[in-house]
Formats: C-alpha cells, sequence, structure tokens
C-alpha cells in the first residue's frame, strides 16, 4: 500500500459495514472470511498476572498517521500499571521483511496488522496469527459492545474462530484541486456512484484543460493521478480479473491466472495511456521530483484529480488548496468500482502476553480513543460507529455529505483488496513493482512485459 495519509450519523456507518458483508456473498464484493484457510492456528497462552508488569510490543508503519499511537500510550499505561507498552515500526516498503526477521529471530511482535504488502490470508495460511477466540469468551467481548458492527468482524473470522478485531476502513474515492477546476471552468465531479454520466471516460476530458506540460518543471502540473489499488488489482476496474474465481474459496491460491490475455493487457494499456498517449497523468520520475516532503504531487498542488484509498484525506486540513471528494468514475466493470481496505488488529502466535495484548486491542478500539485517535492520525476512519460521528465532520472545507456519498457507494461498488485476499501476496507485489518499472518509464511495452509477469506469478503461486 502507500502511505496512509487520509463520515454523519452511527446508523449510516452501521449500514455501510453491513454492506460490505452484503456486497462480499452477492456482489462480486469478497471478504477475507470466504477464503478458506490452510492450517488451523489454534493457540492459547496465559499472560501474567495482574501483580506482574510485562512488556508488550505493538508494530506499525513508521509514518504519522500510524506512530501517533505513541501518544496513547502513557494513558493506556496509567489504566493498566502492569502493562508497558513498546512502539516498534518499520517504513511500509520494509514492513513484512523485517516483520518475518522478527519472527525468525524469536523476537515476535505482540500486536500488529496487515500494514504492508501481505494480508490476512498470507498472515493466516503461514501460521502467524493467534486464535482469540478464547480471549474473546474469558473477556466477554462483543462487537455490539465496542459500536462495531458483528459483520465486519465476521471478515477475520474461520470457521467461527476469530483473528483479528477490525480498527479503521478505507475505501477508494476520488480527491480533486477545487482550485485548479476553478481555473480551467470545470463543474465539479458528482460524489453519487449512480451518476453514469460521470465515466473514465469524461474524467480523461476533464483532465486536459488542467494539464499543463512546460520546460520549466515549475509551471508543469497535471490533470490526474489514477492509483486505483495496487498493480495487480487495476485491471479489475475494466472488468477484467487476472485471477480465477476460485482463488476466493480455494486459500488465496488461484488455480489460473490471465495477466498475459487480452483483456488484461487492454487494461494495463488503458491506464499506461493515460502517461505516454493522453499525456494527463505524470510518470513516476516527474512525480517524485516534485512530491516534496510530502512525497505526494496532489498535495504539492499539481494535480487536478487524484483517485486512491480514502487515506488520502488525513492531512487535508492542511493542503493549500481547496479540496473536494468525489465517486470514482465508471470504468467499465458494472460491480466493482473501489478497492476496499479494512484494517484489523492480530494478536500474532508467538505472542508470550496474548492477554496484556488483547487489552491493548480494547483500548485503541474504545470510541473515545477512536475519536481522540482521528485527530491525532490526521483523520484515519475509525472502526467504531460512535466515533464514526466525529470523523464525518472532521475535514473542514468538504461538504460531510459528499463523504457519504462516497463512502456508501464505494462499499456498494467494492471488492476487497487483493492482498488481504491472496497468500504469498508480498512476494506477488514485490515482483510486479519491479517488472512493471520499464512500463512506468516507458521503457518497455505491456505487451513485452505481461508474459514475464505471468511466468513470474505463476512460479509464485506453485511455490
Amino acid at each position: 500500500m502507500m502511505n496512509k495519509l487520509r463520515l454523519s450519523s452511527v446508523f449510516l456507518l452501521t449500514l455501510i459495514f453491513v454492506a460490505v458483508m452484503v456486497l462480499s456473498g452477492c456482489s462480486g464484493g469478497k471478504s477475507a472470511a470466504e477464503v478458506t484457510p490452510g492450517t488451523d492456528n489454534n493457540s492459547s497462552k496465559s499472560g501474567g498476572s495482574k501483580d506482574e508488569q510485562v512488556t508488550i510490543t505493538y508494530y506499525t508503519i513508521d509514518s504519522e498517521d500510524r506512530t501517533f499511537v505513541e501518544k496513547l500510550v502513557p494513558d493506556f499505561e496509567k489504566e493498566h500499571p502492569n502493562i508497558k507498552v513498546k512502539v516498534d515500526k518499520a517504513p511500509y516498503e520494509q514492513f513484512d521483511s523485517k516483520l518475518q526477521t522478527l519472527i525468525a529471530a524469536g523476537k515476535s511482535p505482540d500486536v500488529t496488522s496487515h500494514y504492508g504488502y501481505g494480508g490476512f490470508a498470507e498472515y493466516y495460511n503461514k501460521g502467524m496469527l493467534l486464535d482469540l477466540t478464547d480471549l474473546i469468551k474469558e473477556d466477554g467481548f462483543s462487537a455490539e459492545a465496542n459500536n462495531i458492527p458483528d459483520n465486519l468482524i465476521k471478515i477475520y473470522t474461520i470457521n467461527d474462530h476469530v483473528y483479528g478485531i477490525p480498527l479503521n476502513m478505507y475505501v477508494t474515492l476520488m480527491l480533486y484541486n477545487k482550485d485548479m477546476f476553478d481555473e480551467a471552468k470545470l463543474p465539479y465531479p458528482t460524489s453519487d456512484y449512480e451518476d453514469k454520466d460521470w465515466t473514465f471516460e469524461k474524467m480523461v476530458e476533464y483532465a486536459r484543460p488542467m494539464t499543463v506540460i512546460s520546460d520549466d518543471i515549475a509551471k508543469t502540473q497535471y490533470g490526474l493521478d489514477f492509483f486505483w489499488s495496487e498493480r495487480d488489482n487495476r485491471p479489475l476496474y475494466f472488468g477484467a480479473d487476472p485471477y480465477s474465481e476460485d482463488t476466493w474459496t480455494n486459500g488465496g491460491v488461484p488455480s489460473e491466472t490471465y495477466f498475459d490475455t487480452p483483456e488484461v493487457m487492454a487494461a494495463y494499456n488503458k491506464l499506461f495511456d493515460l502517461i505516454f498517449k493522453d499525456k494527463v497523468s505524470p510518470t513516476t520520475e516527474w512525480s517524485k521530483s516534485v512530491a516534496g516532503q510530502n512525497g505526494d504531487p496532489f498535495v504539492a498542488g499539481k494535480i487536478g484529480m487524484s483517485v486512491g484509498g480514502s487515506w488520502n484525506l488525513a492531512g487535508a486540513n492542511d493542503f493549500p488548496f481547496n479540496i473536494g471528494v468525489a465517486a470514482v468514475p465508471w470504468g467499465g466493470n458494472d460491480k466493482v468500482r473501489s478497492t476496499l481496505y479494512v484494517d484489523p488488529l492480530f494478536i500474532l502466535k508467538d505472542s508470550k502476553h496474548p492477554k496484556e495484548a488483547f487489552e491493548w486491542i480494547k483500548y485503541l478500539i474504545r470510541a473515545d480513543i477512536q475519536e481522540k485517535s482521528i485527530d491525532l492520525s490526521g483523520g484515519n476512519p475509525p472502526v467504531n460507529t460512535e466515533a464514526a460521528e466525529v470523523y464525518y465532520k472532521h475535514f473542514e472545507g468538504i461538504d460531510p455529505q459528499d463523504i457519504k456519498n462516497v463512502y456508501e457507494g464505494a462499499v456498494k461498488y467494492g471488492f476487497e483488496s487483493f492482498n488481504h485476499l491472496i497468500t504469498n501476496y508480498s512476494q506477488i507485489n514485490d515482483m510486479f513493482i519491479n517488472e512493471m518499472q520499464p512500463i512506468e518509464t516507458g521503457h518497455k511495452t505491456v505487451e513485452e512485459v505481461m508474459p514475464v509477469i505471468q511466468k513470474k506469478v505463476t512460479d509464485i503461486i506453485k511455490r
């Protein structure tokens, strides 16, 4: 994933989360619970007594929208004098590799999430996760009492055994620079996912007048950045599924992949045409050169429309221009226009203090802590429906109704992120990044690269 920089009623968010599960069963959306697992990691360890002081480790991404938890630790430790919390962290790109190294060295963290390239299916199939069922029963924990829709818990429930407690939920949406739209005298894009006039082609049409290419890099700007999910996931937006349907019922292991088919290659060409043919989107080199300290050319005011995860809303109150929120346009797939991301908290199987680790999880999903976390994180969307009331109103200058619309629509037309559902995903994603770089720089074509990717992804899955 990318950095997670980042609606007005309790009833709405409950409907949204319930919709996730409905979609998972009826509209092509998939939850991790539908991935048939390999081994059952039933494990039970006792924590220390209440008089014994223990230290637990929380492993997260080294970015401000995650490391803010360090500010929550002192109050937690006051409430739990027998528990100390150590926050360990790694850059996003190194998250998975460091986690595996820690586990191999016998230094497994206690609590984490799938914050890297890998996801729940991979962690589960590798036997990394503690079965939380006994802890939940012993504690008397319930989703309802913690303002978490029960159906959301079921995403991480396998054969009636619970392996994760949801913390945040993200969708795919569009952010747009209102100032650039005003200067180009363009109407603002809609937040209504049912507006069939808002299409991929119209988005490209809007991007053209906002694109200015100059020898002076300071004057160059582009109309569009389109980062719809991870690289292997993107053909789905145009209706081309690169993985066989049995992937979602076969432990996250596809029997076939289709990356060298005409349909999938046509989808990729449509995306790369934004850069090399339509020339309304920047190259990766240009983006890096103008991104500045924030790492995002949209935040630098150089992009008119940016399609990505709702974590891009984080920090929006500090953007140096007026922003709006819009629907992802229709791209050719009548069922899927959004990638869904739910971040759960896991206790790793090798945790020596699972009871204390579970206390930390319960603390982080508490309504008052999730409300506080919205500000501290810069706008992480809470899973706690009571705290969601605050989230809806967090973003200055953005109509809360627009945020409501894009969340409802994104969930209705959503599909759970591949990185949560496909095993060995960190290896698959690393391969995609490396092999697609020549396409992204214009040195190779889709037709040259995709047969190589097809062979390599097949080899990874067989392995």
